[in-house]
């Protein structure tokens, strides 16, 4: 049977950034990647947003792994000549009572060390003309990136580093060996054939993304208990037909957990709107359905003509859709991201990545840090 230094469940961008932390560390390293290419899942379908870090509770991990990533993220992308721009956003209150929020959006970022200034209605509509708003948060640090590019990238890095990629290889269950998995863990799989396989690992990592939660209960040892039912919630975009009158992104005030119905841009400066929010009932992810209804551009009319009024009728397309990986339901807080390491649930050299939605793809490369750092302190 073979035996490698590190098991990766996980072909996304923080499997991959985490394969490549623990590739070049040392460490012999295989991902495991079901479909049959790389970032196919999650990091396929979002808004490729650099998140600047001003959304999430001070020292939690949601705002530690963001910070920190930003700063690793852009240095990287800057290094390997990814396409990215830091564009800056601005977060608009529409009415007077909305600025409550973005008092309290400031003060969190300020706490949280993310750079950010105030500005009246007249100084965001000096930045962008066609912005209608009564006050507006300008976050300058941050950006987009081409999320394919920077996941080639890390693949690049990672196999450089001695690791590889088994696409279309499929995890199916694993169980420690010795007491507490000091002796490591005997890994099952199976191509999409069905040709199954086994390997034994020093180290697993779970980073399956929206299969997270099913991986987890599927590996023997930690309480599966522990682990949560997985959520999905599912976010549809629509593009904007012609040229954007905005340079930088706009985010309405946020509500709640949601951000709101909000504008980004491509590299090529094209616009699109989204996401919107829509739990799903799917038992796993083989039976998420990505298509976008085009009767739901009526509800973002709505929301996008709060801040832009001149966005005219017939603009919209259905352009896409994703699905969040989450780890809570309708009605409950939203909670943390789950780094667990042998700190957490005792068992030496398992990590499980769970709830990793966004601000994942800024997070990344942190996370890869974090996951070294909780494996040689086990």
């Amino acid at each position: 049977m073979e035996r490698v230094g590190a098991l990766v469940v996980g072909a996304g961008v923080i499997g991959l950034a985490v394969a490549r932390a623990l590739a070049r560390a040392g460490r012999d390293v295989v991902v495991l990647e079901r479909e049959t290419a790389i970032g196919t899942g999650v990091s396929a379908r979002n808004s490729e947003v650099i998140h600047a870090g001003l959304y999430y509770a001070p020292g939690s991990l949601k705002a530690q792994l963001c910070v920190r990533g930003k700063a690793l993220l852009y240095d990287y992308v800057a290094e390997r000549h990814i396409g990215h721009r830091p564009c800056g956003k601005l977060i608009v209150a529409t009415e007077p009572e909305q600025t409550d929020a973005l008092q309290a959006l400031a003060a969190r970022a300020q706490a949280n060390g993310v750079p950010v200034s105030w500005l009246s209605a007249a100084q965001a509509r000096e930045r962008e003309p066609a912005l209608r708003c009564h006050a507006a948060l300008w976050s300058p640090s941050t950006g987009i990136v081409d999320s394919h590019g920077l996941m080639v990238a890390l693949q690049g890095d990672l196999e450089a580093a001695g690791g590889s990629v088994a696409l279309g290889s499929v995890f199916t269950s694993a169980e420690p060996i010795g007491a507490q998995g000091q002796g490591g863990w005997r890994v099952q799989g199976a191509t999409r054939e069905g040709e199954p396989f086994e390997l034994q690992a020093d180290v697993l990592v779970n980073a399956a993304g929206l299969w997270a939660c099913h991986v987890a209960r599927a590996i023997q040892g930690p309480d599966p208990e522990r682990w949560s039912r997985p959520r999905y919630a599912k976010g549809s975009y629509f593009a904007l037909v012609g040229r954007s009158p905005f340079g930088c992104l706009i985010y309405p005030a946020p509500q709640d957990a949601w951000l709101g119905v909000h504008l980004t841009l491509d590299l090529g400066g094209q616009a699109r709107f989204g996401p919107d929010h829509e739990w799903v009932d799917a038992a796993s992810p083989d039976g998420l359905d990505y298509a976008v209804d085009a009767q739901r551009a009526s509800v973002f009319y709505d929301a996008i003509r709060r801040y832009w009024p001149a966005l005219p009728d017939g603009a919209l397309q259905p352009a896409y859709s994703g699905v969040r990986p989450k780890i809570h339901g309708p009605g409950e807080p939203a909670p943390d991201f789950r780094l667990d390491g042998p700190h957490e649930h005792g068992w030496a050299g398992l990590v499980h990545l769970l709830g990793f939605e966004s601000p994942g793809l800024t997070s990344a490369l942190a996370v890869g840090e974090r996951v070294v750092d909780a494996l040689a302190a086990s």
